[in-house]
């Protein structure tokens, strides 16, 4: 397990990204609280990835989205949006990589929303109510820790074709398609990735190339555009810019500054 604490004046975010084996369902676990009287507003980046958050106390907003407190079951993000924290908002989320989130909760969702109390799958009330009782950031994600580890190990979270179309993707090039490197026609290919990730794999991989762009123009800010698109794959600096205002809404140039 390792953690990340960025902090900034009145507002504190702990991430813990966990190792083996239960780093191949999660990316990572993390707490946020505003500590100051206004508002704090971040950017959520696309990742084709789902989770679960765990609102504790106060206002917070993905997009239009209010989120009221209680379980929220997230729904897979293939495109840029902001989340609001009100003054004193605290939460704790869990996030999943593709498709896994499919595979734990058995459906996808079309928008942020709350689990009914009545729903009981794997003890997420009982966690809620330990969160709540809990406190201090680290012993917070200390319970999610175990909760994960109690309920996802026994996971079969992907079927072995998905899983290989989904490493396919990542590192290859779709140009020659899907169905060359799979006994699986290129139509069940896509109704996995639809059922799955509710995306097509080409948006998977547009999502997963401006993911890793985004990386990389945080930690080199003064990168010439043009190199960066060839470098990862786009037509030109021109295609970089338009894929970036489709998936994240900012231009390359925004990220670098």
């Amino acid at each position: 397990m390792s953690l990340d604490t960025p902090l900034q004046r009145g507002f504190e975010f702990l991430l813990s990204e966990p190792d083996a084996p239960l780093s191949a369902w999660v990316q990572s676990i993390w707490s946020a609280s505003v500590l100051q009287t206004e508002p704090v507003v971040k950017p959520l980046y696309p990742d084709a990835g789902s989770g679960i958050i765990f609102n504790l106390r106060g206002e917070v907003r993905i997009g239009t989205e209010v989120l009221p407190e209680g379980i929220i079951m997230l729904p897979v993000k293939h495109k840029a949006a902001h989340i609001a924290l009100a003054s004193g908002a605290e939460l704790m989320g869990v996030r999943f990589h593709p498709a896994i989130g499919f595979g734990v909760l058995g459906r996808l969702y079309d928008k942020p929303t709350l689990l009914p109390q009545e729903d009981s799958q794997y003890s997420l009330h009982e966690t809620y109510t330990a969160l709540q009782t809990t406190t201090g950031s680290s012993c917070r994600i200390e319970v999610l820790y175990q909760w994960a580890h109690c309920h996802l190990a026994l996971i079969l979270a992907v079927p072995d074709s998905l899983e290989k179309a989904l490493e396919y993707v990542e590192q290859g090039d779709l140009s020659g398609g899907l169905s060359g490197y799979s006994n699986q026609s290129l139509r069940q290919i896509e109704r996995q990735f639809r059922t799955w990730l509710g995306i097509t794999p080409k948006h998977y991989q547009r999502v997963l190339r401006i993911k890793k762009t985004v990386s990389y123009l945080r930690q080199n800010p003064d990168a010439k555009l043009a190199d960066v698109a060839f470098q990862f794959g786009f037509s030109d600096q021109a295609h970089m810019t338009r894929e970036f205002r489709a998936i994240v809404d900012i231009t390359p140039r925004q990220v670098q500054r």
